[in-house]
């Protein structure tokens, strides 16, 4: 099996990427990112892409992968309102609508997250732009399609520049809050569920993906 994964310099992307090397029925994984993991690995290739509204060129890898989990991503707080809707929205659909032209088998699995608005009329841009992005994904034509929504994510491997409180904190959420968050094992686990094997949903919710990850 091949899979793309993006997002991999992120918490939930990073180790997406980890549990996806270690993963015997993964032959092959791409890392799209603009800037590369820094990850060395036998079955590991990465592509540098630029352009996230734009994949011409990218066809032959999008047709010969199996399914492509999609983890890139932003705080709300890190970028000014329309550019999160870029991120979070254009970039997403932009990708996904050249995969599916480009093989109509191809598995997409969504990083979207708890609280999203399937209405689309929530006054918090996360949760209202991920729901808008959920929407525009099934109006396509995948066969498998996911979307992961977990709540607080607790990251095991905490990336470097990540501050010791703040690690700390998603920590403690964790432990007092269990129903309400995942740790990054257990979520890129779910996803990787997703890619290789079938659910008979389209949202999984926090508690889905922990049962899925057992």
């Amino acid at each position: 099996m091949k899979i793309i994964i993006t997002g991999t310099t992120g918490t939930a992307g990073a180790e997406t990427l980890t549990q996806a090397l270690l993963d015997n029925e993964i032959k092959e994984v791409i890392e799209l990112v603009r800037k590369p993991s820094g990850i060395k690995h036998a079955k590991l290739k990465t592509i540098v892409h630029n352009d996230f509204l734009n994949y011409s060129g990218l066809e032959a890898v999008f047709k010969n992968v199996d399914a492509c989990i999609w983890c890139l991503g932003i705080s709300q707080t890190q970028v000014s309102k329309n550019e999160y809707e870029v991120i979070t929205y254009d970039y997403t659909i932009a990708a996904a609508k050249t995969m599916l032209a480009s093989n109509p088998y191809i598995t997409f699995v969504f990083l979207s997250g708890m609280g999203a608005d399937s209405q689309e009329k929530s006054k918090t841009i996360f949760a209202r732009v991920k729901g808008k992005t959920e929407n525009a994904l099934q109006k396509l034509n995948f066969k498998k399609l996911y979307s992961a929504r977990p709540g607080g994510i607790v990251p095991v491997n905490p990336k470097k520049n990540m501050p010791w409180y703040q690690a700390a904190l998603l920590r403690t959420m964790g432990f007092i809050f269990p129903m309400y968050a995942i740790d990054t094992v257990l979520l890129a686990k779910a996803m990787l569920c997703l890619a290789k094997n079938r659910s008979d949903k389209f949202i999984l919710e926090n508690k889905d993906l922990k049962k899925l990850s057992e």
